[in-house]
Formats: structure tokens, C-alpha cells, sequence
């Protein structure tokens, strides 16, 4: 084993500011999507060209918002423009698969919002499209991109932590009876929009489970309201993960290993601290400014230096973890009874 370190290592996460510049179109005009344009058009010289949402008016407004050159009132005339390069999809997670595949089609590289698609089979499509097209596709998971998760990432590596026997994730978050996760026609519940960080978080460190064992309660307006669920290995290594809407949770992540744990305080999908503490050590901390949703300029530089390098992934969030990850969510949510009305 590796000695225990006197310090934590530096990110490795290039500049976004440095990524080469390339012309954004933008699907949708949601919460995420306002985050992700001020965040991109804050912290990067990517150019967003041209937005789209279903609703003119509201593709205008957003245009007007972010001073975005050009607005569309369908998805198909965006995708058909000749002047962009990559396609950000911000839609409902129900029109993942249909607007990725879309974009593609029409030569676009894309960047998907998390999730992926609803389940497996659909981010399996996403991806044949995407290599039939030889075209760039990646899931915006955006914790993965992080400094942050460098920090993890290198810290794995070196095999800090010894054998890791342990992986404990938790996300829970209010919501308001008017929000878009209450409503089942639009993948509700809390497994999609928080449950995907504490199980991407799990398979990135044990990989795929050889075992899902899963527990969900309702909620009364009709979407799933929280899962418990606990992954094995093959090994026996465990993760313990948690996910509900019913109320604020501590929303932090442990990694713990025969020689050392790693500790990520809540919120652990933002930028925030690295803890690695030594079995009866004193702990070592890595600390960066808590700047939330204005971090999402990571995962836009990283697509423009893969597209540019001629990348067909990225390999911080490569498609077969994003696919790995909707397998175990396609397992919970059979286990649990969760049925989305879109799959049908």
C-alpha cells in the first residue's frame, strides 16, 4: 500500500476559460438551463448561439436574457441550423431520448442533461447514434466534472483509502406541491433528479453491483417520494444510498477503506471540501469556493476540448457509466414499483 499523505493533491481541472470556443445551441429554457447559460457565458469563451423551446415566447425571452443571438419556437429548426456545433439538451427528462437523438441526426454533437435518458435502453440508443453518427455525446453530470471530484478521482487512483469496503450517499431536498418532480407524467419523484447523484456516485467508486436491494415509499401526489437501497459487489462491498423529496437531508457522501476515509460534506454533487482522514489521524482538507450551480461551466469546457480533440466521449463521464448508472436506477425502480408513464 501506498503511504498515507501528508497533503491532499492540486486539481488537475483545467481552466474553463482556456477551453477552445465553440457555437452552443440550447434545448429547453428550464431552471437548469438559466444556470447552465449564466454559468457558461460567466466562466467561458463558448458562445451561445441560438435557444429553443417549444414555446416561442419563452425561447425569446430567454434569448433576450442572455443575450443569445437567436431564438426558435421548435426544437427541429434549431438542430437544422448550420452555424452550431454542439447542442445542450435542458428538456424534461422525458424528451431526453428525443432530442438528443434528434440533434444527432442532424450532425450536432450533444450534451445531455443528467439523466441521461429514463432508463438503459434508452441511453443505449443515445449512445449507438452517437457512434453510428461519429459524433460527441456526453451525460452532464456535472459533479463529475468538478475540481472537487478530481480530488476524489486522484485519491482513488493512488489507492489512498485501502480497500474500500464501504460507499454512503445520501440526497434528499423540499419541494413545493407546484414543482415539475411532483408530476408522474414527467418521470417524477426524487430518483431522476436526486437519486442519480448518490448512484452514480456509488458505481463510479464500487462499479457496476453484482446485487440491488431497494425499498421506496409513495407520495401522495402520486410519484415515487423516497428510496433506500443498498448495492454489493461481488466482494461484498457495500453502498448504502438514499433519496427522497419529503424533506432537506444532510446530502453528503463517505468512501471508506481499510487504510483511510474519504468525506464529502452536503451538499457532495457541488463544489466543496475533500475530507481524508486516516484510521485515528488528523484529517487532511482540500476546500474550494461553494459556488453551487455556476460551477456547470466544467462540464461545457470539457465537451469543447473533447469535440475539438476529435473525442467521441469524455472520459471523466464516459457513456457506459452513465448506462451502468441506469441500470441500477431501472433495478430500484423495479423493485419499488416506480412505472413511467413516457416508457409506455
Amino acid at each position: 500500500m501506498p503511504a498515507f499523505p501528508t497533503a491532499l493533491p492540486a486539481a488537475r481541472t483545467p481552466d474553463p476559460m482556456a477551453a477552445p470556443a465553440l457555437r452552443w445551441g440550447v434545448l429547453g429554457t428550464g431552471w437548469i438551463a438559466e444556470r447552465f447559460a449564466r454559468s457558461v457565458q460567466r466562466h467561458t469563451r463558448q458562445s451561445l448561439t441560438a435557444v429553443a423551446s417549444r414555446d416561442h415566447g419563452r425561447a425569446e425571452d430567454f434569448a433576450r436574457g442572455h443575450g443569445i443571438p437567436r431564438a426558435h419556437g421548435s426544437y427541429e429548426e434549431l438542430v437544422a441550423a448550420s452555424d452550431l456545433d454542439v447542442v445542450y439538451v435542458a428538456t424534461e427528462h422525458t424528451a431526453h431520448l428525443t432530442c438528443a437523438r434528434l440533434a444527432l441526426e442532424h450532425g450536432k454533437h450533444v450534451l445531455v442533461e443528467k439523466p441521461l435518458a429514463l432508463n438503459a435502453e434508452e441511453a443505449t440508443e443515445i449512445t449507438r447514434v452517437a457512434a453510428e453518427r461519429r459524433l460527441f455525446c456526453a451525460e452532464a453530470l456535472w459533479s463529475f466534472f468538478l475540481p472537487r471530484y478530481d480530488i476524489v478521482r486522484q485519491v482513488l487512483e493512488a489507492s489512498v483509502l485501502g480497500e474500500i469496503h464501504t460507499v454512503l450517499a445520501d440526497f434528499g431536498e423540499h419541494f413545493t406541491p407546484d414543482h415539475r418532480i411532483m408530476n408522474p407524467d414527467l418521470a417524477g419523484g426524487p430518483l431522476l433528479d436526486l437519486g442519480v447523484y448518490p448512484v452514480s456516485f456509488a458505481t463510479w467508486v464500487l462499479g457496476a453491483p453484482a446485487q440491488v436491494m431497494a425499498a421506496g415509499q409513495p407520495h401522495p401526489a402520486g410519484v415515487n417520494g423516497q428510496i433506500s437501497a443498498v448495492l454489493r459487489d461481488a466482494y461484498g462491498n457495500q453502498a448504502v444510498l438514499h433519496t427522497t423529496l419529503f424533506g432537506d437531508t444532510p446530502t453528503t457522501a463517505t468512501i471508506a477503506g481499510s487504510h483511510g476515509t474519504l468525506t464529502l460534506p452536503g451538499p457532495f454533487n457541488q463544489p466543496g471540501d475533500v475530507i481524508l482522514t486516516p484510521p485515528g489521524g488528523l484529517a487532511l482538507t482540500f476546500t474550494e469556493p461553494r459556488t453551487a450551480h455556476d460551477a456547470l461551466c466544467f462540464e461545457a469546457a470539457d465537451a469543447a476540448r473533447c469535440i475539438t480533440a476529435g473525442r467521441p466521449q469524455s472520459p471523466i463521464r464516459p457513456l457506459d457509466d452513465s448506462i451502468t448508472t441506469l441500470r441500477v436506477m431501472d433495478e430500484i425502480r423495479a423493485q419499488c414499483g416506480i412505472v413511467f408513464p413516457a416508457e409506455s
